[in-house]
């Protein structure tokens, strides 16, 4: 697996609040294609499934070499993250961001951080493959949240 870099940007929502979008390397047979060489964006998630899944989202900045200072509604530049981290990253933003209960997104974030790399990277390629995402990621959520 190589280690290309994900890119995580913040993403200024109204006068306080901020999301977080998530951008992905294109593909190595798409440099000069379709999207010309441009991230395409993974996710993007803001409001209470953010605030449930900061603690993770911290982490990762920390395993990436930054502070959790440096995550701030003004931030301009992306942060930088290796492969895995970006990957795991990507799965919890996809599998949380539409649900409501608390309960919900708390089980499927604990879920999400106790699996093997392996286990990450195959129901990340599931829930952001064209064809199979929507069923994968209604899928991963029953599975993860044991409901």
């Amino acid at each position: 697996m190589a280690n290309r870099a994900f890119e995580l940007r913040v993403v200024r929502e109204r006068l306080t609040e901020y999301g977080l979008a998530l951008y992905q390397p294109p593909a190595p047979g798409r440099q000069n294609g379709k999207h010309n060489g441009s991230w395409p964006r993974v996710v993007q998630i803001w409001g209470t499934p953010l605030q449930m899944v900061m603690d993770q989202v911290l982490a990762a900045l920390r395993e990436a070499g930054y502070r959790p200072s440096d995550l701030s509604r003004n931030r301009q530049a992306p942060f930088k993250l290796p492969e895995e981290t970006g990957v795991r990253l990507g799965l919890l933003f996809l599998a949380v961001k539409p649900l409501r209960k608390i309960g919900r997104m708390t089980a499927i974030s604990e879920q999400v951080h106790a699996m093997t790399g392996e286990e990450a990277y195959y129901w990340f390629s599931k829930a952001t493959g064209a064809v199979t995402a929507r069923r994968a990621r209604k899928a991963m959520r029953v599975l993860l949240a044991e409901e």
